[in-house]
């Protein structure tokens, strides 16, 4: 039986590709800083759960021993230009020097539209120049023998998502909503396809060697994808609540206010220097058909998680509000 280390597996990503990877003859490791992030895949069969800081790369050298492949999910949104080259940059160095002295060739990255690890410091924002960096350095070893296969995602949906779950619970909350990057373009991708691209490409040995775009089949405005949630949540009525798109100075100065509110930062001005690239697929490169999966709507899909019960209650609408989930 083979195995496959996956980091990030406990994340709203890696749960759907543990679950999908527990149905097939793959043994999973799963490194958790705490294992409690972890509980709810502890069921799945064939999954063990390892207490580690992958971090370390002592740690990280032991974890990818006796492993067929690795898949790499960690990333994270906010943060300073630190925490992004440390999560984004450093781990996939430790990582990949790992998987050569280990002797263990296959590594799935999940990276990000709007990436170029041919010319990453040319990005607009710390977010995007450290994942350009990171796939800079995977390119590296990819001429040392790692047979790499590269995804990058649009912005990802799916019932535990923190991108439409928010803007229905924002709009349960407030009359208006003030938006700063209105015209910013997204191409989401539900979650499910992404799953099924990264475990189709972890058996899958002739994608090595190749990069995918993974979009839905349908391109929005932020302020578009706005209307939508509230309207799938049923705020008044489905009409949703008016949108307020900020001009770039007040869109700034609201991604100011929003880091000093307690909880996970709700926007960032690292987020708007994203938006500059649109979040969609360039053409250029392979997307999810290649892989043989047909990509689904977001308008399939939304209506299934943002029309449940919690949005009829604004006080737990709040509470989630509070916590950043």
């Amino acid at each position: 039986m083979n195995r496959v280390l996956i980091l990030g597996g406990s994340g709203f990503v890696g749960s759907h590709v543990c679950n999908k990877l527990a149905a097939l003859p793959w043994r999973i490791t799963l490194p958790t800083r705490h294992e409690a992030h972890a509980r709810h895949l502890q069921h799945l069969p064939r999954v063990d759960m390892v207490q580690a800081d992958v971090n370390d790369p002592a740690v990280l050298r032991r974890l990818v021993l006796g492993h067929d492949a690795v898949i790499n999910l960690v990333a994270i949104l906010h943060g300073d230009a630190r925490a992004f080259e440390r999560m984004h940059v450093v781990l996939v160095k430790h990582l990949t020097q790992a998987c050569l002295d280990a002797g263990v060739h296959r590594l799935v990255h999940v990276s990000a539209l709007g990436v170029d690890g041919q010319v990453p410091d040319k990005a607009p924002s710390l977010y995007l120049r450290s994942k350009s960096q990171g796939e800079a350095v995977l390119r590296q070893a990819a001429t040392e023998g790692l047979q790499l296969t590269l995804l990058r995602p649009s912005v990802i949906f799916g019932a535990q998502d923190k991108f439409l779950n928010l803007f229905a619970r924002l709009q349960k909350l407030f009359p208006v909503i003030p938006l700063a990057g209105a015209q910013a373009r997204f191409q989401p991708v539900w979650v499910e396809d992404v799953a099924h691209a990264i475990v189709h490409c972890l058996e899958t040995p002739h994608t090595a060697g190749q990069t995918y775009e993974l979009c839905g089949p349908q391109v929005f405005t932020l302020k578009a994808l706005v209307e939508l949630a509230g309207a799938l949540c049923g705020v008044r009525h489905g009409r949703g609540r008016p949108i307020l798109a900020l001009p770039e100075a007040l869109g700034r100065l609201q991604a100011r206010l929003m880091a000093w509110l307690p909880g996970p930062p709700l926007m960032s001005l690292d987020n708007l220097d994203s938006m500059r690239v649109d979040n969609v697929a360039s053409g250029k490169l392979p997307g999810l058909q290649a892989l043989g999966i047909t990509p689904t709507s977001l308008g399939a899909i939304g209506p299934t998680y943002l029309g449940s019960p919690e949005y009829q209650d604004p006080c737990l609408a709040l509470r989630r509000y509070r916590q950043g989930g």
